[in-house]
Order: C-alpha cells, then structure tokens, then sequence
C-alpha cells in the first residue's frame, strides 16, 4: 500500500487495488471484471519460481494449482463476461527448453514443419513451438500456452503470450521519480534473478555462487524493457479471430561465465565460487533467440552495460541495505531429485 500511496503523491494519478485470489475466487473475480469492463486484463499472477515449484510435494502442487486455475479462471472469466478483453500473460522463455533443439534459431511462438500426408509427401504447416519444460513451473506456462490456443480458436479471444526472458535491473523511469516506488530486489536461490544476485553478492563481498560450470546460457532483459514490451503488446492486440500472439520477451543472450567476467571487470574484489548445480540440465547449452516482432514495434532495446551494474551496486552498498539482506536464503534449498 506504501507504494499506491507513494505514486498517487508524486503522480496525483490513483490506482485501484483488490486483493482477490483469482484461483479461488472465481465469482468475486468475474463481479471486479464486470464492474470494471477492462480493454485489458494483463497476467502476472502465478507462482513464478522454477526452483521453488521443485523444492517438495506441496510447493509443486501448489505450483499447479495456482498457476492453472488462475489462468484457466481468467478466461473463463473473460469469456463468460467480455470476449472482447484483451488477455496479456507473462510467459517464460523456458517453454521451448534449453538446448532440447540443437544448431536452431528459436522462432516466436511458432514453428514451420513438414509433415508427411496419407500420400508420403511432405506438406509445411505452422505450428506451437514443441514445449520442453525444465521444472514443474515451466511446465504450468506450457499448459497456457495450450489454454490459450483452445480458447482463442474457440471464443476467438484476443490473447498475447510473451515469453519473457531473465528480468535484471532495479530500475524504471517511474520508479525513480521516489525512493518508495523502488520494486522489490529479489537475490534468493529460490526468487531471485541470476544477475541481480550475482551484483548482490559483489555488493556484500560474497563469492558470486554459479551453478555447474558456468556454460549455461539464458536470455535476458532489462527490467524497464520489460515494461516496454507490455505496453508495446497492450498498444497492438490481435484481432478477434487471430491466432495467439506470441513474442519473445528478450533482448539478449549470455552464459553465466560472461556475467560473471562483466561482474569481475566492473566492481572490486570479486570472487567466484563454482557449486554443484541443484537443477537437471544440460552443462552446456547455446541459445539464439528471434525478437522480431518487438524490434519491428520499436522497442528500444537496453543493453546489459556497465552504468546500470554499478547503479545496483552502489544502491545496494548505501547505508542499512547490506545490514537487512538474509545472506542465509543465497545458497540452493531447491533440488531438481
């Protein structure tokens, strides 16, 4: 509530808040919606961990059971009360997997296939991107994916996925204009980002902790890109009858080696602590990533770049923030076993 108040101080703009959980509460989520006949519903809400959904029985069940009946819930939702709503979910890279398709160029969304007819000749069809979920999280976005692409081709809802990259960085235009808007800086094992943890620990003199050998590589995206990129998905919806649209979420590509070097480069007295990887994945894995279709839309891209390393790091560094980190919670508690 600090933060709704903080914006309305500063911007003179107010923002409604409801706390409903939409996996459970179905009716009193449709009564908001009919209320409030939005444009746009956008999707955030889901357990959004991968090592956390893998940590036990509970907190994998938990995993599906809000991920799905959330998602499941809003188009129902959406359906029963507005078929006119565009839905706007926030997806994950980790859909097509990493690596599973070796010496390719990962489309956005789609695929282009041959498949073979009753007469043995191979015909090109388009097709969903083949899902390989990595975790028990990753496996409830692939299970969106296949909502949406039922309810769109049977209420022709308007709906755009977004794959989204790992998100790095504290800071947006918005959040800048108050120390109280600043976003919440995850750094744990289990929610926080790879990057910002890394900066975290060069912040508070800890080893960087990477996992296995440091090869695997993942996509990346800066945290007001990602804002961008929403606002770019809100400002161009499908029409109705229009297959899902699908974006990749993502500007760049790197192994945890090269952050890590960047790290060492930029800030002082950097050490590195190579640990035995808790998930199930490939020690190595290459990814090139399409983006097209934001780039087209103007998306102007932030690089990963030394100021903005720094800008973390002195942010953390300033008096009384190092004193309230849980070093405790940085070390793996999750197991993919």
């Amino acid at each position: 509530m600090e933060r709704i108040t903080a914006w309305e101080e500063v911007t003179g703009k107010k923002i409604q808040f409801k706390n409903i959980n939409v996996a459970e509460e179905f009716e009193v989520f449709c009564d908001l919606v009919s209320e409030l006949r939005p444009s746009v519903i956008i999707h955030l809400g889901e357990q959004k961990s991968a090592p956390y959904s893998m940590k036990n029985s509970q907190s994998a069940r938990y995993t599906v059971d809000n991920n799905l009946n959330g998602t499941h819930n809003i188009l129902r939702a959406i359906v029963d009360i507005d078929r006119d709503i565009h839905l706007v979910h926030i997806g994950t890279m980790g859909v097509y997997g990493y690596g599973a398709v070796e010496n390719s160029k990962l489309p956005e969304g789609y695929a282009d296939v041959l498949f073979k007819d009753k007469n043995g000749e191979y015909k090109p069809k388009n097709i969903l991107h083949p899902a390989y979920p990595g975790s028990v999280y990753h496996m409830t976005k692939t299970q969106d994916a296949l909502f949406f692409q039922f309810y769109c081709n049977n209420y022709e809802l308007k709906i755009t996925d977004l794959h989204q990259g790992i998100i790095w960085g504290m800071f947006t235009n918005e959040t800048e204009m108050d120390p109280r808007l600043i976003n919440r800086f995850d750094y744990d094992s289990d929610y926080g980002t790879v990057l910002n943890r890394f900066i975290m620990q060069a912040a508070c003199g800890i080893p960087l902790t990477v996992y296995g050998t440091g090869e695997q590589t993942r996509a990346f995206i800066h945290i007001e890109n990602s804002m961008n990129c929403i606002e770019l998905a809100i400002n161009n919806p499908p029409k109705r009858g229009e297959k899902v649209k699908i974006f990749n979420q993502m500007t760049e590509t790197h192994t945890l080696s090269i952050l890590v070097q960047i790290i060492m480069k930029l800030l002082p007295d950097v050490e590195v602590n190579y640990i035995d990887n808790p998930r199930k994945e490939l020690i190595k894995n290459d990814l090139e990533v399409n983006n097209e279709n934001f780039i087209k839309l103007g998306l102007n891209v932030i690089k990963l770049s030394g100021t903005e390393i720094v800008k973390i790091y002195d942010y953390i560094k300033a008096k009384g923030k190092r004193e309230s980190l849980d070093f405790k919670s940085i070390l793996p508690s999750s197991y993919w076993k």
